[in-house]
């Protein structure tokens, strides 16, 4: 037997480099989805490593089996579980692929059926507050640093105050955040986009006359998105007046940056939306997917058809977005409860 913190064989260690190589570059998955299929088959192959297996062509049904017990029963939840044997799925048909494995033990595995939740998502009024906060933060900063400006200016005519000079260099970078991170809010809500898609947008990405955006999604699909006017608005104010506060030589065509003038990070705005949903005091802190999962459910409340929502998310199959019907129907049904004299 194997000890646990051995690292893998040499055979071990190549196939899943090569495993890698093959998510990233032939099926173009996201960074996110690698690195946990990654971990997971990492973890598969130091398990069968520990049965004693020291090539991929060791591999068996009993270990995946093995393993997944293992994993549920150190607590892991049943969407981890399915996601854990979709990768060790994944991985033992590319590996027949290659003839690593005689046989495919990965159909013997089975697919385990998760109990979908829905997703919470914040009502109508409350996204028109939280945009509307996002909206009077941008005004503030704005107001502020033009008030910083003037003093400056002011000051300069009888003497270059030092302090003066740093309030305005404060107050440039600080509108332009209250800028960004309302461009930020307004685009996600307004199209439903991953928090990855907005991050990787360009200006050049915008239709201004037709009000689209294009966006490349998963396995590097690209699709093209309506844009209501409001977001719009708050990217071109953002493109004019923040962004040239923000940018720097080694910005590039990013749309959105962050305070140091790189590419704006998914973590990064993930934080701005959590920040902002607080200060606008929203019931749910949902973060950048439920803005996501909101967009779906106010289109579908709105009269959008299932096929039309569908192709705005970008879901390659129409039962992902089936969900945000039953979304629909529960909010109809706790509003029916509510208002009806006889419900």
């Amino acid at each position: 037997m194997a000890d646990a913190q051995d690292p893998l064989p040499p055979e071990m260690a190549a196939a899943l480099a090569a495993f890698e190589r093959h998510l990233r570059a032939e099926r173009s998955l996201s960074p996110h989805t690698v690195r946990a299929y990654l971990g997971d088959v990492s973890s598969l192959l130091e398990h069968a490593h520990r049965a004693g297996v020291q090539a991929p062509d060791g591999l068996n049904a009993t270990h995946l089996r093995g393993w997944l017990a293992r994993q549920h029963a150190s607590g892991a939840a049943r969407t981890t579980l399915a996601r854990r044997g979709a990768a060790a799925r994944t991985f033992t048909a590319f590996a027949h692929r290659r003839g690593w494995l005689a046989t495919d033990p990965g159909p013997q595995l089975g697919t385990l059926k998760t109990r979908r939740t829905l997703p919470h998502v914040l009502r109508q009024d409350e996204m028109r507050a939280v945009l509307d906060t996002a909206a009077s933060h941008e005004a503030t900063r704005h107001t502020a640093a033009r008030h910083a400006a003037a003093r400056h200016t002011a000051a300069s005519y009888a003497a270059a105050d030092r302090a003066g000079t740093a309030r305005q260099a404060e107050a440039g970078p600080q509108a332009a955040v209250a800028l960004r991170d309302a461009a930020v809010l307004e685009l996600l809500y307004a199209t439903g986009i991953r928090v990855s898609e907005l991050c990787a947008l360009t200006p050049d990405s915008f239709d201004h006359t037709r009000r689209t955006v294009r966006v490349r999604g998963k396995g590097d699909k690209e699709r093209t998105v309506p844009v209501g006017v409001p977001a719009l608005r708050a990217v071109t104010c953002w493109l004019d007046q923040g962004r040239p506060a923000l940018a720097t030589a080694s910005s590039g065509p990013a749309l959105f940056l962050g305070v140091h003038g790189g590419r704006l990070d998914p973590r990064t705005a993930r934080r701005i939306v959590h920040q902002r949903l607080r200060e606008a005091g929203a019931t749910r802190d949902v973060g950048p997917h439920g803005l996501r999962h909101s967009a779906a459910t106010h289109l579908l409340e709105g009269g959008a058809d299932l096929r039309t929502v569908q192709e705005i998310l970008g879901h390659s199959s129409p039962a992902t977005t089936q969900i945000y019907t039953h979304v629909s129907i529960e909010r109809l049904k706790s509003s029916y409860r509510q208002a009806h004299p006889r419900a």
